[in-house]
């Protein structure tokens, strides 16, 4: 989540078509949540998802951005998967493995990296990780920021017992939030996806061939000394590795939305106004305790994720600007949303809010946010921002809100646009906005943008 700075402006990232980088696979647990899939006969990883082993799926996906070196480690049943992808000739790529002859947990076989890639940087993803990523856009943060390790994070749809991270605005990982943790607390749903870039300087941190946990051992240091970023997403990455995860998996593999939500391609996306559309409309929130969600919000951005849509939150917060709160307050009762949402299943790709107001003579005002901007509602800014950032194809996306100013924002940023009779009900007055469609509530206008694209949410 982010506030818009006044110019409403995002970084484009540089895209390159070849990479010199390693790929490693950790392809060497037992699976033991997977028995009733792989009979003991297989290692997870091997698993047939719709034809094609688990970690075939990782490898094309990964070769298919112009990196050739594989290495995978193997431990349990692991000629199973030497037997089937060889050297690698076969998928055009070059494999060689690394076998555990005991388990060494999550990264005490990376020491065997030593004698193999030199001080090359390397992609790091765990066997039963499905993923269909724009690499490019990984790579190219990995580079900008220049430190040890790049962690994959995004929202998911489970949150409460997902390893989350703590990811300050310039991207440093600033802490781990265990799953083991006890959360009487709000927190951003911002998951460690098992998605990793690590720079070859790591490897000196591997004195001999012992079992080491990757984020014990590895990250926990390195985030005390700032070496680590959060590379966040909206693109694909799913934990297969439980027979309901698997068979899901599955299903959006079958429906398209792997393919659909990779970055390299454009993307759809429902902007979402959020008091009085997504949380119950109550004026001027600075208080999270004042926060609600609408009756049925998390079903409707529930149904949303599963369909291929982006969700993301665009909302004007003038309580900063007239000294009602701070950034860190709105920040605060945007991490109740996540909280709650994830409760029920349902995440946000991205948030995003304006604290600007133009006008001044409120008595708390902060003149640091009295400032004229082209992020405030209904100017363009954080839709562009967004568009910008996911490759957002805006003709084909939709703005859902309670007030004509959200409707004009849609109009202006060539959006088709939704009101819902919640919250304001477009009874607010400031614009003479039409909108396409009226719905009682989100998860309406959720089921109309359903069926006018043709689409099904997978459950």
């Amino acid at each position: 989540m982010r506030a818009m700075n006044a110019e409403g402006s995002y970084q484009t990232k540089n895209r390159k078509e070849m990479k010199n980088y390693t790929a490693v696979i950790q392809a060497g647990g037992k699976g033991t949540r997977m028995r009733e899939l792989t009979g003991d006969q297989i290692p997870k990883p091997m698993l047939m998802l719709n034809g094609k082993p688990m970690i075939q799926w990782q490898i094309e996906n990964i070769a298919r951005y112009g990196i050739r070196e594989f290495v995978i480690i193997i431990g349990y049943l692991g000629e199973k998967i030497t037997e089937y992808f060889g050297d690698g000739t076969g998928l055009g790529v070059r494999i060689s493995y690394i076998k555990e002859e005991e388990p060494l947990g999550s990264a005490g076989a990376l020491y065997f990296l030593k004698d193999r890639s030199g001080a090359r940087d390397f992609l790091l993803v765990f066997g039963d990780v499905m993923i269909e990523l724009d690499w490019n856009r990984m790579i190219d943060f990995h580079e900008k920021h220049k430190g040890k390790v790049s962690v994959l994070v995004h929202p998911n749809a489970h949150p409460f017992d997902s390893d989350l991270l703590r990811v300050d605005e310039k991207g440093w990982v600033t802490g781990i939030d265990s799953k083991n943790h006890v959360r009487d607390y709000w927190y951003d749903n911002c998951v460690n996806a098992g998605v990793y870039i690590l720079s070859g300087r790591i490897i000196e941190m591997f004195k001999s061939p012992r079992k080491m946990d990757l984020e014990k051992d590895i990250l926990t240091r390195l985030i005390a000394q700032k070496e680590v970023y959060g590379y966040h997403t909206s693109e694909y990455v799913k934990d297969a590795g439980t027979p309901e995860r698997f068979k899901k998996a599955a299903m959006e593999q079958a429906a398209g939305i792997w393919e659909k939500k990779c970055l390299d391609k454009k993307q759809k996306c429902i902007f979402l106004d959020r008091d009085g559309t997504v949380n119950r409309f109550k004026g001027l929130i600075s208080d999270e305790k004042d926060f609600e969600l609408e009756e049925n919000a998390a079903k409707a951005i529930r149904k949303i994720n599963e369909s291929g849509f982006l969700a993301i939150i665009v909302t004007n917060q003038p309580v900063v600007a007239r000294g009602m709160c701070g950034i860190e307050d709105v920040e605060r009762i945007h991490r109740k949303m996540q909280t709650l949402l994830g409760k029920e299943g349902a995440y946000l790709d991205d948030i995003v809010f304006c604290p600007h107001h133009p006008d001044r003579g409120y008595p708390e005002e902060n003149p640091a946010y009295k400032t004229a901007c082209n992020c405030r509602k209904p100017a363009v800014g954080m839709i562009h921002g967004m568009a910008e950032r996911y490759h957002i194809d805006l003709s084909k996306s939709y703005m859902v809100g309670d007030s004509t100013v959200d409707i004009q924002t849609g109009i202006n940023a060539g959006l088709k646009t939704i009101l819902v009779r919640t919250g304001q009900a477009g009874k607010d007055g400031k614009y003479k906005a039409e909108p396409d469609c009226v719905a009682d509530d989100l998860e309406e206008a959720a089921d109309y943008i359903l069926r006018a694209e043709k689409l099904i949410s997978i459950s």
